[in-house]
């Protein structure tokens, strides 16, 4: 099985210092969507794991992720592709959970639900914890410059071998190249 995971905000859709909380506010990146139904058609199976903390902040609640997780499901089928699962950490920063990123969890689950090893999977990501839970597990990071992308960059620390691209789309491209 040919498995590729994603952050969401900031590789996906557009992201915001202020949380995605409604799905007026989830707005596709471009190019994006279509990279994701490109990785169908050679087939991939795509995975977003994200760290949703609004919800343990009382941003919103489980229903409103589930609405923005809906649109974005049938934003991506409108263009021919699919999001075979979704995870996410509804935790706070500050409840430490294992499932929040940098820590590996999230992928952890990934990896017994779909019964694969991570070893080299890709994991396309714009901050740094995205990067050091794909490492915890052995994933093949990579970066995009969208979202916190170009920030993180320029803190520099990345993982070695970290790939990095200016979006999903030409991520996908070098992948499927």
């Amino acid at each position: 099985m040919k498995l590729i995971i994603l952050d969401r905000d900031g590789v996906i859709n557009l992201d915001s210092d202020h949380f995605i909380k409604t799905p007026d506010e989830w707005k596709p990146i471009d190019g994006s969507l279509e990279a994701i139904a490109r990785l169908n058609q050679t087939g991939y199976r795509v995975v977003v794991a994200t760290n949703q903390s609004g919800v343990g902040r009382g941003l919103f609640d489980m229903a409103m992720l589930n609405a923005i997780h809906a649109k974005m499901h049938k934003a991506v089928a409108a263009v021919g592709g699919r999001i075979d699962a979704v995870f996410y950490c509804p935790h706070a920063a500050e409840a430490k959970c294992a499932c929040r990123k940098p820590q590996a969890g999230m992928y952890l689950e990934i990896a017994e639900r779909f019964d694969i090893s991570l070893v080299n999977v890709l994991t396309v990501g714009d901050s740094l914890r995205d990067l050091q839970a794909a490492v915890a597990v052995g994933a093949a990071p990579i970066l995009v410059l969208t979202g916190k992308g170009a920030k993180t960059l320029a803190a520099g620390n990345l993982p070695e071998n970290t790939q990095i691209f200016a979006d999903l789309s030409s991520a996908i491209d070098q992948v499927l190249a």
